[in-house]
């Protein structure tokens, strides 16, 4: 065993622990509340969890089902929501026919999008929420999803950088700017979604799933023609040379 495969198996086991601290602390503040509106939230975002794009130029995947997940965060107690984030994590895991299953790869992903969902839900459930403004929640939401999107992205790219010895700082701006437009109008789909959700329930976060299909199927044709650019560059570039 090198000291690459060292190293990246004791940042697996880092990451479940921090995953599982930040858990039970989480959950320790909260308990069930809605199961329905749970049950309902999981299972689309666990169908969205499967409508993922191969982000270009590195290895790794992005699915389109965040703005379930803060639907859980905002709508949902603790555990409820980390439940659905690591469940929906679990099944964009799972491989396809035929497809071979790498456990550690599912132990590190499932690890991350529960931590990530427990320091969102701390974020949101802070103090200071309590009796906030409309303006206030705006701000909240925000930093919600901030936080989802450091606690996402910067152990990504921590992950990459152990397993191929890449620069971590160039891995992470490469992640930042593929999926920071997604997050943000990730922000403002969950936002008129919530004030949907008063009136109509459960039922609205349903129409949510044609968008989302929408914008997957739109990242996923911008994000081929990227890795095609990338993938021919080099060859144009030897050709001019030769």
């Amino acid at each position: 065993m090198n000291s690459n495969t060292r190293l990246t198996q004791t940042f697996i086991g880092a990451m479940v622990l921090a995953a599982t601290i930040c858990a039970v602390y989480a959950g320790s503040r909260s308990h069930i509340q809605h199961s329905f509106y749970a049950l309902a939230l999981l299972a689309l975002a666990a169908a969205t969890s499967r409508m993922k794009v191969k982000l270009p130029g590195i290895e790794g995947n992005m699915s389109v089902n965040l703005p379930f997940l803060l639907m859980a965060v905002i709508s949902l107690s603790s555990v409820e929501a980390i439940l659905i984030a690591s469940v929906s994590t679990a099944v964009q895991c799972w491989p396809k026919s035929g497809g071979k299953l790498m456990p550690e790869q599912m132990v590190f992903n499932v690890s991350m999008m529960a931590f990530a969902a427990s320091l969102a839900t701390l974020i949101w459930n802070s103090r200071w929420l309590v009796n906030a403004s409309l303006a206030s929640r705006a701000v909240a939401l925000s930093a919600t999803t901030a936080t989802f999107f450091l606690g996402q992205t910067v152990p990504v790219a921590a992950i990459i950088t152990l397993t191929q010895g890449t620069a971590m700082r160039r891995v992470w701006m490469s992640i930042v700017q593929m999926s920071f437009p997604y997050y943000v109008v990730s922000v403002g789909v969950t936002s008129m979604l919530t004030l949907v959700s008063h009136q109509f329930g459960w039922q609205a976060a349903v129409v949510l799933l044609p968008v989302m299909y929408g914008i997957h199927q739109s990242y996923r044709l911008y994000f081929g023609s990227a890795a095609e650019t990338l993938h021919t560059a080099p060859m144009s570039r030897a050709a001019s040379a030769g």
